[in-house]
C-alpha cells in the first residue's frame, strides 16, 4: 500500500464559517487572561456569526421496530405503520434534541408541500 502526500480537500465555505465560529468560541469561553473581555465583546457585536451556524432540523413523524427479517421483506409499496396516528404532534429536532412539537399543515403559497405549525416550545405549553 503506497501512501502519497495529498493536499487536503478544501472545505464548503459553511463548514468554514461554522469552524471559525466555533474556535471563536472557545477563545472565548476558554480565555481569562488579557484582552478576553475585548473578545467577549466583539464577539458578542458580531450576532451575524453565530446566526450563521448551519444547524440540521428533522422533524419526527414517527418510528418503527421491526425485526431484520421483517425489514429485509419489505418492497416498494410496503406499508410501515408508525407509533403516532393521525392528528398526534410531531416532533420538530435540531441537532439531536428536541426543542418543539407541532401539527402537520400545507404550505400556503404552495399547496403541493407541507410543513409543520408550532404548536409547543420545549418546556412551554402552547399559547394559541
Amino acid at each position: 500500500m503506497t501512501m502519497t502526500n495529498a493536499e487536503p480537500e478544501p472545505q464548503e465555505n459553511g463548514e468554514e464559517e461554522l469552524n471559525k465560529a466555533i474556535e471563536e468560541l472557545k477563545d472565548v469561553l476558554h480565555e481569562d487572561g488579557p484582552g478576553a473581555r475585548e473578545r467577549v465583546d466583539s464577539f458578542s457585536g458580531n450576532p451575524d456569526l453565530v446566526m450563521s451556524i448551519p444547524v440540521e432540523v428533522q422533524i419526527v413523524l414517527g418510528s418503527a421496530e421491526m425485526p431484520v427479517s421483517q425489514l429485509m421483506a419489505l418492497k416498494k409499496g410496503s406499508t410501515v405503520s408508525l407509533n403516532r396516528r393521525v392528528g398526534e404532534p410531531v416532533e420538530i429536532v435540531v441537532n439531536g434534541r428536541r426543542i418543539a412539537r407541532g401539527e402537520i399543515t400545507l404550505v400556503d403559497d404552495d399547496p403541493s408541500r407541507f410543513g409543520v405549525k408550532l404548536t409547543e416550545i420545549a418546556g412551554k405549553a402552547s399559547a394559541e
